[in-house]
């Protein structure tokens, strides 16, 4: 049987791609819109998606469509049920991003426990030239050795960075599911972890549940040196109440990778936010080459394990 391929949108994987071993055709498009699909992928028995919605409508349109294979760990852009219902396949990408995103982490980290920001502004205002000793000390700076990481979400990037913190030598707090009756071995229960660490970082998946699982009760619950990270999903963290922390310093200061809305076509407060405590990158976390190399391979495996008949890194 030829399989008849569609990448949708493939300009937002930059990596070489080796074809599949078997009998295809491969088409992609740099960027396929939400009206296209339709006309794009009505022959489609594979099609690969990162970002664009794979929504029932478009299911309904795929008759012959037998796998959707996200280019991405994250699967909310596609219709699961929908999927289920017609019995098409969907597998990700898993443990790609286990180095390139605990890095990008500890980049956030360094800057604002270290104050880099505050400190690069010092030296545009000529401050250290206009010093009288040596150095300055108008920014607070602390280490990480010895401070309290809190780990919200502990899959193969959770543990990435829990092992970079180690080897800095913090000592580390892996947080149970919020309002869980039973802790696991080995886990801190969710509003433990808020109170104690020094530092909070993010690796949990945008669901029902953990949607604004960070607002401004959990912004309570921390201590005012804390620090949030979030290389997870925009909206596992609520804005407003991010907003509102850091501008009444409720919090010493945020990194975030990932907004509710992206691209924000229609703006964010997030975006306007010129703080030195806080840092905000356009959802790249997880795009080192290295990085996205590994997932356009392990992309193609996928789909090579399908066609055989084999159950790989599935998700329905």
């Amino acid at each position: 049987m030829k399989e008849y391929v569609v990448f949708l949108d493939r300009a937002t994987l930059i990596a070489d791609l080796r074809f599949p071993e078997f009998d295809h055709t491969w088409v992609e498009h740099p960027d396929a819109q939400p009206d296209e699909l339709a006309d794009l992928l009505w022959r489609a028995s594979i099609v690969i998606a990162n970002k664009t919605p794979i929504t029932r409508a478009v299911l309904d349109s795929c008759h012959k469509l037998r796998l959707v294979a996200v280019a991405a760990t994250g699967v909310n852009n596609v219709d699961l049920e929908a999927c289920r219902e017609r019995g098409i396949a969907v597998c990700n990408i898993r443990g790609y991003a286990d180095n390139t995103v605990p890095e990008h982490v500890f980049m956030m980290l360094l800057a604002l426990r270290r104050n880099l920001l505050a400190w690069r502004a010092s030296l545009k205002q000529g401050a250290w030239q206009q010093a009288e000793r040596f150095c300055l000390f108008d920014h607070e700076i602390h280490d990480l050795a010895g401070s309290t990481l809190g780990l919200i979400g502990h899959g193969s990037v959770g543990q990435g960075v829990e092992r970079l913190a180690r080897a800095f030598g913090m000592e580390v707090l892996i947080a149970e599911h919020k309002g869980a009756e039973v802790i696991r071995p080995g886990h801190t229960p969710f509003d433990e972890v808020l109170a104690r660490a020094d530092q909070i970082s993010l690796h949990v998946p945008l669901s029902e549940a953990t949607r604004d699982l960070i607002g401004a009760r959990e912004f309570g619950l921390m201590k005012r040196n804390a620090l949030l990270i979030n290389t997870a999903r925009g909206g596992v963290v609520n804005e407003a109440a991010l907003l509102s922390a850091l501008k009444t310093r409720r919090i010493a200061g945020a990194g975030f990778d990932v907004l509710s809305g992206e691209p924000p076509r229609d703006g964010n407060p997030l975006l306007d936010l010129d703080l030195p405590n806080f840092l905000l990158t356009p959802h790249v976390a997880w795009s080192s080459r290295e990085a996205m190399q590994r997932l356009g391979d392990q992309l193609i495996d996928n789909i090579e394990a399908f066609v055989r008949g084999e159950e790989r890194n599935r998700v329905v």
